[in-house]
């Protein structure tokens, strides 16, 4: 039921993102008195169809990973004289970029009228404060204090723990200063500190952003107590039950969460003696945590349980109201970072600053989107602006196939005042389609590798 229930999140997800797409290169078509053959969502056999007075053919078809808008276009086929005037060929320049730029665009619209909404209803979070920070490691170099509240890093905002991390992703692979802009409890005093990277994270399959500086944010004391446990795993083995509490590994005590979960890491494959408590009774078991092994070899312990969490002080939670415009101008904003973000993101990975393993595909997406879609209707459209802010900046690519690479055919020709030649476009086509398919086919041997 969950592999149903991730597949049509993953198919309605893409549907939306594609029809939004294509309805951009259409809408503008038809602004621009192109006429548009058919519309399809999706890919090969036609499962429905209709068509509108102005003669558009609409397929939704069987294989949903992709659509195409087809227009009236003499290099596609003959067209009678009455229709010439209609073809996408006979139109000039500027027009046809305006079509093909519409779809990446139309991607930017549904991120801004998303970010727009969830602005409109309020944004919250939980403030960054620092909990511990490691000897000599760059948050200690930095001068940051267990307490303090981070509000800025190199000068921007960071009201909320989820801001924090984005700004830290923007610093992936970087080498040179970074800055903190901190405030301590109940002071309005900001205190300015820096210290330097050094190919930070750079090629990391996995980063851990906050191990990596030396931090952890600060959360309330976390009790060793099971809130689930995983079927089959060893603490169902071992009788353990949502509600337990542990309190002793081999005798040692257990007073968090972070002391068991260290314990049990340390120990894959040998044997516990865990002391527990059960309605005020105390218990005890034995265990055998299972062994895994991480991408750089190394193995740990894992016994298939989660704790829970405490909730956290009121007094750390971060909310923001916006009016009408400020909500659409913090929209605009939001969907400008991600794309820069995005860019930033691609010339790192070709320069070899962001590992490639860090690609994704449709496994991914779909995994993630049905996540969200059960965190809530906020979670799943926040990963849908997102998105579509990817999809986005990945077609206005300069590579053939994609409208990137249309673009740039286009703006040769605008500057040079001729077309490229035809022989040089169709081996721009079968080098780009090389790329695409070579990509999609990395992307989805990283998603098996997760799995």
């Amino acid at each position: 039921m969950d592999l149903l229930y991730t597949i049509f999140v993953m198919l309605g997800t893409l549907g939306i993102l594609v029809a939004i797409h294509e309805y951009g290169h259409f809408w503008v078509a038809r602004r621009c008195g192109v006429k548009v053959l058919r519309f399809s969502i999706g890919f090969g056999r036609a499962l429905t169809r209709w068509h509108d007075r102005h003669g558009t053919e609409y397929v939704i078809a069987a294989i949903p990973l992709g659509g195409y808008v087809k227009m009236l276009d003499e290099r596609e086929g003959e067209v009678s004289p009455q229709e010439q005037h209609l073809a996408f060929n006979r139109k000039p320049v500027l027009a046809r970029i305006a079509i093909v730029a519409a779809g990446p665009l139309a991607n930017f619209l549904l991120a801004i009228a998303v970010y727009w909404g969830l602005f409109m209803a309020g944004e919250s979070g939980y403030a960054p404060v620092v909990g511990q920070v490691e000897n000599a490691s760059i948050a200690d170099l930095a001068g940051l204090e267990p307490g303090q509240e981070i509000v800025a890093v190199d000068g921007r905002e960071t009201p909320t723990r989820q801001a924090l991390s984005f700004r830290l992703l923007d610093r992936l692979g970087d080498s040179g200063p970074i800055s903190f802009t901190v405030r301590y409890p109940g002071s309005d005093m900001l205190y300015d500190s820096q210290a330097m990277l050094d190919n930070w994270l750079a090629g990391a399959d996995e980063p851990d952003l906050y191990r990596a500086l030396g931090l952890r944010l600060y959360v309330p004391e976390v009790p060793p107590k099971v809130s689930e446990i995983v079927d089959g795993g060893a603490a169902a083995r071992a009788g353990l039950s949502p509600g337990d509490l542990v309190v002793s590994a081999d005798g040692n005590p257990m007073p968090d969460w972070e002391s068991w979960v260290d314990y049990v890491r340390q120990r894959p494959g040998e044997s516990i003696r865990v002391g527990y408590e059960r309605d005020g009774v105390r218990q005890s078991t034995t265990l055998v945590p299972e062994r895994i092994t991480d991408d750089s070899g190394e193995a740990f312990g894992r016994v298939g349980m989660a704790v829970v969490l405490p909730e956290m002080p009121e007094s750390m939670l971060r909310t923001f109201e916006r009016g009408p415009l400020e909500s659409l101008a913090a929209g605009v904003n939001r969907t400008g970072e991600m794309i820069g973000f995005t860019l930033t993101s691609i010339k790192k990975m070709l320069q070899g600053l962001i590992s490639p393993k860090n690609l994704s595909g449709p496994i991914t997406i779909a995994k993630v989107a049905s996540a969200s879609a059960q965190s809530g209707l906020e979670s799943y459209v926040g990963f849908l602006a997102l998105l579509s802010v990817s999809l986005g900046v990945l077609n206005l690519l300069p590579i053939p196939v994609l409208d990137g690479g249309h673009l740039l055919y286009y703006t040769v020709e605008l500057i040079a005042g001729r077309p490229v030649p035809e022989r040089v476009q169709m081996v721009g086509y079968q080098v780009g389609l090389f790329l695409v398919l070579s990509l999609m086919a990395f992307a989805l041997y990283n998603d098996f590798s997760r799995l």
